[in-house]
């Protein structure tokens, strides 16, 4: 173990490498690069290797301290070597200069200096005009010399950029530790926000100096980064970077230069030699032969009409479109939106915003035309693709305000403009841009929109904005509007308070919700009622409200008695975090009791495992309420997925009717007496809340509607969401950039619908869901002349489909609910590639493919019984 012994490695009390006058050191130097799947792969890795020699030599030492030392490097030669074999080698049969070109070969064997004092890096010369990898190359050499002595922490600047290092010795060796994750560098990426659908890495970074005589007898150095998708962990790429300094002798060198300061000493060396800094400076790649944005469109866009939105092909043609449009100007990403097909356009309205960059958002808000309200579909695919963008900045926001300011054609739009922005201060203020000054603008706004206005619909749209936020200031708003004599401010008002983390739900709240449950100042509606008891139940009940919430079983509607028992069932079940509490208060027979837990009737509550795999955890539940004359008053369908202690709250499809037992002539329940007829749905999606759709409002809507239903579905959400986005610039020490892109892309088609046959005394809800997810990573060396790298990627095409049918011409109705996953194709993909600025790529390809059974989801038995007399009665 290495352990603090000065002593045994300082030379002469020297703080880091020492040189002997009038001496040349001759080394070996070899750097490889290594890109492969985190497991490693048959094929072996993808890289190549550079060595060469190099000559060290002192050029002048400060007079009054040896530590101040000016050092001379010489690289010599150079070769590049693959190490695949023959066949799939693209180096084979080249020369170093044909791969490096003459003009980056005389460059990288030009020499260069580094300044050392008490062995850190204080100065690095090269020359401005030499291309910025070859520099590189020769930065990754030169931090190869800096290290110190002593034991301990330290920060320092490398090709790395400026990074935390630990130091530790023991005879004869020193080991530095560089925490690659404090590194700070020019280039930033960016990254998914949710924890479940981004991407992990893991770096290490350790060299080991081996001395002699003061002075480096070899330095091996080695980092790996590893990066991977947080919901399916094999698809992942390592990069592996390697350095070795060997002396092979010494030998008589040059004398050592006179001068009072090494700027001096350096012009009169070379007055072209310059301090160009030792952290690795940006390297621009210009891709060669690479077709434009427009040109890239045209090979694409079939893959992007209707007729292929539930194919893999969609998303995996999305994502290559991002990409594209990322480096495009805005002039270009115009010119696609002005050539699309009507029935491409969404798509590629899709693409632009998700794409996120200046020029992709000047394109999107010139193009829409948000005062014509025949435009409403497209501003809505750019309002949600806002809504779902992996890394939003304040410009973003910006444009929205300025939008909700303007002239708005559609109310829709307008409600959506303002629900989105919610969501949108949500992912700045995670991000730590809670305080941007727009983001305190659009605060305020949204803040004091509810009480603003007495229009129900923009009191309904600014409180679906604070949902969408989750600022912790919205929690007061959300409270005083639990208790609200409109339902559906009550509704949304409960439903966002579930969605706060338990911490910081009061004990206001918290009474609050119980006084709204059980009706101490105002009859509610059932479906608040059932709202109030989920945010109890997941609020870290207390055994009082527990039992509470079992005593009031029994005196409930119908229909509400048989929904609370089936959902506390549930909870016991699936081992909920509140099933403790609600254990202890069912050992009191007064509030657990034959009577009480033996109510009839058909609404429920069943939550169960969609997917169990080691990355991730998908889970499904549906509560469905009735009216106390069978039809339905409200179902809801969540999907959540959780991976390493992180929730990701997938979908929520929640469907509300009311006021329709006039049409079979019932009698409603208590405090549902005037509720006008409606039918409408809302859906949330990755956490993002999106505008509620309505089926019908109103008796005259409802009955035109009722004459002219065809049982198709209604659209609630169809595009494609960028759902995965990092990108990264990874400096390796060795000089060399290596690039990392991982991209989720998703095709959703998600619609709804209710049909009611009063013929058959028989109502009907669907909702459907259809997708086809792809995401890839590729990580790429590129150095301009030579590039290697891999893709590593998944594709899965799915559907899954909730239909709920009622008899209700006999009480307890007859209700049978049906969740079924069809079969659906499951895909690996891996690729390998090195290329060279001229000649042919060499590209290796690997797939594997599975078809994964379709399966209707295990919903309770009592369900499964009833279900089949639904389906004997109807022949």
């Amino acid at each position: 173990t290495f352990t603090l012994c000065v002593s045994c490695v300082s030379s002469g009390g020297a703080a880091g490498p020492w040189l002997n006058n009038n001496q040349l050191y001759k080394f070996s130097y070899t750097t490889e690069v290594l890109v492969d799947r985190a497991r490693g792969s048959k094929e072996g890795s993808g890289g190549y290797r550079i060595s060469s020699d190099v000559d060290v030599n002192l050029v002048w030492r400060e007079p009054s301290s040896k530590d101040d030392q000016l050092i001379r490097l010489v690289i010599s030669k150079v070769k590049i070597e693959s190490n695949q074999s023959e066949k799939k080698n693209v180096l084979h049969g080249t020369t170093t200069e044909s791969v490096l070109g003459k003009t980056s070969l005389a460059a990288l064997t030009k020499p260069f200096l580094l300044h050392l004092r008490n062995g850190k890096a204080k100065a690095f010369y090269s020359y401005w005009a030499e291309p910025a990898t070859i520099k590189n190359l020769k930065r990754g050499l030169a931090s190869l010399l800096q290290f110190q002595l002593n034991a301990g922490k330290v920060i320092e600047n490398d090709v790395s950029g400026r990074c935390t290092v630990e130091y530790k010795a023991v005879k004869g060796q020193v080991m530095r530790t560089k925490l690659l994750d404090t590194c700070k560098t020019a280039e930033t990426g960016f990254t998914t926000h949710s924890q479940v659908l981004g991407v992990n890495r893991k770096s290490n970074s350790v060299t080991v100096f081996t001395l002699e005589e003061g002075f480096i007898h070899s330095a091996v150095a080695e980092e790996m980064h590893l990066l991977a998708v947080n919901a399916r962990r094999a698809v992942a790429a390592k990069v592996v970077s390697r350095q070795t300094l060997k002396l092979v002798g010494t030998e008589a060198g040059p004398l050592e230069a006179a001068g009072k300061d090494v700027p001096g000493v350096v012009k009169s060396i070379d007055a072209k030699l310059a301090a160009v800094g030792i952290m690795a400076e940006k390297v621009k790649t210009q891709c060669k032969n690479c077709p434009s944005l427009f040109e890239h469109w045209q090979a694409q866009q079939k893959q992007l009409e209707p007729a292929g939105l539930s194919k893999a092909t969609a998303p995996r043609s999305f994502l290559a479109l991002i990409q594209s449009i990322r480096k495009a100007p805005k002039d270009e990403i115009l010119k696609v939106l002005k050539s699309a097909s009507k029935t491409s356009l969404p798509q590629v309205v899709d693409a632009v915003t998700s794409s996120q960059t200046t020029a992709s958002l000047d394109a999107i808000l010139e193009f829409l035309n948000f005062t014509d309200a025949k435009g409403l579909v497209l501003q809505e695919r750019f309002l949600y693709a806002c809504g779902f963008a992996s890394h939003p900045n304040e410009r973003m926001l910006q444009a929205l305000l300025e939008i909700s300011k303007g002239k708005i054609g559609s109310t829709d739009i307008k409600e959506s403009v303002v629900i989105i922005m919610g969501a949108l201060i949500h992912k700045l203020c995670q991000r730590g841009g809670c305080n941007l000054p727009t983001v305190v603008q659009v605060k305020k706004m949204i803040l004091e929109g509810p009480d603003s206005t007495q229009d129900e619909s923009q009191v309904q749209m600014y409180l679906l904005a604070l949902k969408n936020s989750l600022l912790p200031e919205a929690i007061p708003i959300f409270t005083k509007y639990a208790e609200s004599t409109v339902g559906v401010y009550s509704t949304i008002a409960l439903s966002a308070l579930q969605r706060y983390d338990v911490k910081i739900i009061t004990d206001e709240v918290k009474q609050t919700v119980n006084r709204v449950y059980h009706q101490n100042r105002r009859i509610y509606e059932k479906n608040v009622r059932a709202a109030a008891a989920d945010v109890i139940l997941s609020s870290n009940p207390s055994y009082i409200e527990v039992k509470n919430l079992l005593l009031s079983i029994g005196n409930l509607p119908h229909e509400m008695n048989k929904y609370m028992l089936s959902k506390l069932q549930d909870i016991l079940r699936f081992q909920m975090p509140a099933s403790k509490v609600i254990h202890q208060a069912m050992k009191d027979m007064i509030s657990h009791n034959y009577d009480r837990f033996a109510k009839v009737g058909s609404s429920s509550s069943f939550s169960g495992f969609m997917a169990q795999s080691a990355d991730v955890t998908s889970t499904y539940s549906l509560d469905i309420l009735y009216s106390g004359s069978g039809i339905l008053r409200r179902s809801n369908m969540n999907i959540y997925g959780a991976s390493k202690g992180a929730m990701l709250h997938g979908l929520q499809v929640a469907i509300e009717a009311q006021g329709l037992e006039t049409l079979i002539a019932a009698t409603p329940d208590e405090g549902e007496e005037d509720l006008e007829s409606f039918a409408g749905m809302s859906a949330l999606l990755f956490d993002v809340q999106l505008r509620p759709v309505t089926f019908f409002k109103g008796y005259s809507d409802l009955m035109s509607k009722m004459f002219s239903m065809t049982g198709e579905p209604m659209n609630v959400v169809k595009g494609l969401i960028l759902l995965t986005d990092h990108s990264e610039v990874i400096q390796l020490q060795s000089g060399l950039k290596a690039s990392a892109e991982f991209q989720g892309g998703l095709a959703i088609d998600i619609s709804g619908g209710m049909e009611i046959s009063l013929w058959y005394r028989e109502s009907k809800t669907s909702v459907n869901n259809r997708g086809a997810l792809v995401v890839t990573g590729n990580v790429t060396v590129d150095m301009d002349f030579l590039r290697t790298g891999m893709e590593v990627s998944f594709e899965t095409e799915a559907s899954l489909n909730f239909i709920t049918t009622v008899q209700f011409s006999e009480y307890p109705f007859l209700v049978c609910m049906q969740m079924d996953k069809t079969t659906f194709p499951f895909s690996e993909h891996l690729t390998k590639y090195d290329s060279l600025s001229s000649g042919k790529p060499i590209v290796l390809h690997k797939h594997k493919r599975q078809l994964v059974p379709g399966a209707e989801f295990p919903l309770h038995q009592e369900n499964s019984n009833m279900c089949k007399r639904v389906f004997s009665s109807s022949w």
